[in-house]
């Protein structure tokens, strides 16, 4: 396995940070395999996949980098620096564009395994390939939902952070990626691959989320930086499928299409991963409604509620209580129960006066979530297991 020996006042000096270059690649990622984990990544790919394979079609080099790049097992390393925060896309992609032109060829065949391909070979503009490409992701795909995108970040951090408080380090570590887990003894498992391990204490340690729902990874910019990318948590996809209307039996996506693989899509989502493709601020519109698909409709305002729960607490508060395994905002409440916005205001309010909830600004929101007593509440009345449980 790999592993990092980290010390207790590196582990205390971690942070969480938001890192829209991480986020590009791993929608770049995502592009690469055509792998959709859930039905509003199947939408997303289907309105991005054709015109990025007809890139790289037009430019066999990019395209022979971007396989090399990806590998297997490894991800070639000036591809994926690490994030610092704070950093706006051009920041980020500038530090890829300025790697060593010499250096990246050295990186692209640890990531093979194996020689270069011969496209590959004796050129100097690799670096600013990949830079290009990825700046061509963030403005076609990423950019115009990065606020949303962002806000259902923001949303993850909140929960990690909430779970990092009530329960402790191991806790929090061993639910971020598969393979990650607290081993004790200032050993930090990062993967399952038999790595040498490294020594990182004194260095800085960040964990940045992203929205598609991949195995994440990890970077480093030695001896000082080290980062763990991680698919963020939510239960908006969760929401979306429970909104989806159902036309002649099959499954529909929310432009009309129907769910099926003949368009070159491969499904993901046999593992059951869930990842929050919507809007943290406006409900279950997914990322591709920027593209002109059409909202689904709301679910139920007591939908995920059991029948004791709304038998207690009435339908539209028993609804909103069960929804908050993780944080949400008003304005997504409203979306995904169907109901006004002074109604969910009323129940948030009430459920803040009985102490069943908790509410937390996040950047521009405000974001609630289930206190241990609500979260007592609502097992006892056999609930759905809350996002933790379910990964």
């Amino acid at each position: 396995m790999g592993w990092w020996q980290v010390s207790a006042d590196t582990l205390a000096g971690s942070r969480f940070v938001l890192s829209p270059l991480a986020e590009t690649f791993a929608c770049l990622k995502t592009l690469h395999t055509g792998t959709a984990a859930h039905p509003g990544e199947r939408a997303w790919l289907r309105t991005h996949l054709p015109p990025y394979r007809r890139l790289l079609a037009s430019d066999p080099v990019t395209a022979a980098l971007v396989r090399a790049g990806l590998g297997v097992e490894w991800i070639a390393d000036f591809l994926t620096p690490a994030p610092r925060g704070e950093e706006d896309f051009a920041t980020e992609v500038a530090r890829v564009r300025d790697a060593s032109p010499e250096a990246a060829p050295a990186h692209l065949t640890t990531a093979l395994r194996g020689p270069l391909p011969a496209i590959l070979r004796d050129r100097d503009d690799l670096p600013e390939r990949a830079a290009d490409l990825l700046t061509h992701v963030w403005t076609e795909t990423v950019r115009p939902d990065w606020p949303r995108r962002r806000q259902v970040l923001e949303a993850d951090v909140v929960a990690r952070t909430s779970r990092l408080s009530q329960e402790g380090w191991a806790a929090a570590l061993g639910s971020l990626r598969p393979g990650m887990r607290w081993l004790g003894e200032n050993r930090l498992q990062v993967n399952l691959h038999e790595y040498p391990p490294r020594e990182i204490s004194g260095a800085g340690i960040v964990f940045v989320p992203v929205t598609p729902q991949r195995r994440g990874w990890v970077s480093w910019e030695e001896p000082d930086r080290y980062a763990v990318v991680y698919p963020c948590s939510g239960v908006l996809a969760h929401a979306e499928q429970r909104a989806e209307p159902q036309t002649g039996g099959r499954n529909r996506s929310r432009n009309g299409a129907p769910n099926s693989s003949r368009d070159g899509l491969r499904d993901g989502s046999r593992d059951g991963s869930l990842s929050p493709y919507s809007d943290v601020g406006a409900g279950t519109g997914s990322f591709v409604s920027g593209a002109g698909s059409a909202a689904a409709a709301p679910a139920s305002a007591s939908a995920g509620a059991p029948a004791s729960l709304v038998r207690l607490l009435g339908g539209g508060r028993a609804g909103v209580l069960a929804l908050l395994d993780s944080p949400m905002s008003t304005s997504q409440l409203v979306a995904v129960t169907g109901q006004g916005l002074g109604s969910v205001g009323r129940h948030l309010k009430v459920l803040l006066d009985a102490r069943l909830v908790w509410r937390r600004r996040s950047g521009r929101s405000v974001l609630y979530y289930r206190t241990a007593a609500g979260e007592v509440l609502v097992r006892a009345q056999g609930a759905a297991p809350s996002q933790a449980e379910r990964s």
